[in-house]
């Protein structure tokens, strides 16, 4: 019976894992805190171990070598719920097995825990793996006039150390953005942590901007360090910084100007050396002038301002996307299809794109996956794309009509579930209800 040792100091996922390897025919222990790790790994030799990479007191891959030294044939997969793209790679350089980001499902894990029992992976193969995530987190810089200005302004404000705000659509590749900032920037081997600020719900957000100490509060278990911690030395990425509530972006402004902070509980001071980039797909000064975004805060993220494109406001580019979209789907799928019919090229040129980049790369892999030859053929692509609909030439919508019209499909949908509607719209659930109000909708 394979032995598995979890490291996690989420209890109740903890436990929960836990159960559920055991019901699949696995000894599995589990460790709360490095030490408590550090202890078991003393006494017993395990054939996998799962490790959170943040941890109280340190992280999962500061244990590599020291797994390493005890058992050399202890395969160690880290799970993370962060874009740390960079930390992961290290962490394989370093002899980490593999990588799975939470959430995942549970036949994901079960995939990576039996690759890492029956694979006893060579350097070229971990080489590869390594290759594959550097490239995919490569910035794919377009040749339009807006993509080209798009790259100068990344390249001009990455070697600085000045704050960004993102601004542009959803959709557009804000945070792909952020992450070729940070590549290009003098912190590129240090942390890049992503914060979806409009996710994290208000009673816990103290806390995971700022960490915590053991016993601060009910749950309280453990020392954990809070987002920006995480990030010191690096970059923090805030995206649709516009959904913090008023009493958070004082802390936040706080947190900027005097360059420290204190962890829930705690009255030890924090030194901060690290890069905000914040992103937003609302007109903040809008905002501001409606008093729902401090004026002091907007100034502080707002040193220099990058407005991301949408993809029809570079058509010139859109197969260079296409293109790289179906490479990644290929890769991800197992598939070899190698091109696009002309009959595709024609309507990808002329459809509207209403999601960007992001609705292109899902709707790729979906073509891919059910693309027959090595050809994607009109059968492949979605109703809205092959019947024309959204198509840039015949719209007569404005850009608002067409949103007006689109949360309104999606609520019913829904049966005008908000939440379900939200995340079917790629939204917060405060940014649906804002939209809502603009246009006065009736639900």
């Amino acid at each position: 019976m394979p032995k598995i040792l979890i490291i996690e100091d989420d209890t109740s996922f903890c436990q929960m894992l836990q159960k559920f390897l055991t019901r699949h025919d696995f000894e599995v222990s589990t460790s709360y805190s490095i030490k408590e790790a550090e202890e078991k790994l003393s006494t017993s030799t395990f054939d996998v171990i799962l490790s959170d990479v943040r941890l109280p007191k340190g992280n999962g891959v500061s244990l590599l070598s020291h797994i390493k030294e005890e058992s050399s044939k202890t395969q160690v997969i880290l799970m993370t719920g962060y874009a740390e793209v960079k930390t992961a790679v290290n962490a394989m350089k370093r002899g980490a097995f593999d990588y799975i980001s939470k959430p995942f499902t549970p036949e994901e894990i079960l995939s990576v825990i039996q690759n890492a029992l029956e694979a006893k992976p060579t350097i070229d193969q971990k080489e590869r793996k390594v290759q594959k995530e550097e490239r995919q987190s490569h910035f794919l810089a377009g040749e339009s006039k807006k993509s080209k200005k798009l790259q100068q302004y990344v390249q001009l404000v990455a070697p600085t150390n000045m704050s960004v705000l993102l601004t542009g659509e959803s959709g557009t590749g804000k945070e792909v953005t952020a992450k070729a900032i940070h590549a290009a920037s003098k912190r590129e081997g240090q942390n890049f942590v992503a914060v979806d600020c409009g996710a994290i719900p208000k009673e816990i957000a103290t806390s995971e901007f700022f960490g915590h100490v053991k016993g601060s509060f009910t749950g309280a278990i453990e020392d954990k360090i809070g987002h920006f911690e995480a990030a010191n030395g690096g970059t923090l990425f805030l995206d649709e910084v516009g959904n913090l509530s008023y009493e958070h972006q004082v802390q936040l402004l706080r947190a900027i100007q005097e360059r420290k902070i204190k962890r829930v509980g705690s009255t030890k001071e924090i030194q901060l050396d690290l890069r905000i980039i914040a992103a937003t797909n609302e007109n903040l000064m809008e905002a501001v002038e409606e008093g729902d975004f401090r004026e002091d805060l907007y100034h502080r993220l707002n040193e220099f301002s990058i407005e991301v494109p949408s993809l029809k406001e570079r058509t010139e580019d859109i197969m260079l996307f296409a293109n790289y979209f179906l490479d990644k789907s290929n890769e991800e799928l197992g598939k070899e299809v190698m091109e696009f019919s002309e009959e595709v090229k024609q309507m990808f040129r002329t459809y509207s794109w209403p999601g960007n980049l992001r609705e292109m790369k899902n709707m790729i892999k979906r073509a891919v996956l059910f693309s027959e030859g090595d050809t994607v053929t009109v059968q492949s692509v979605p109703d809205v794309v092959a019947n024309g609909t959204g198509r840039m030439e015949s719209s007569n919508f404005s850009k608002s009509e067409y949103e007006k019209e689109r949360i309104l499909n999606a609520l019913k949908q829904t049966n005008f579930n908000k939440t379900k509607a939200a995340k079917l719209l790629d939204m917060t659930r405060k940014t649906l209800y804002n939209k809502i109000n603009q246009y006065q909708l009736e639900v």
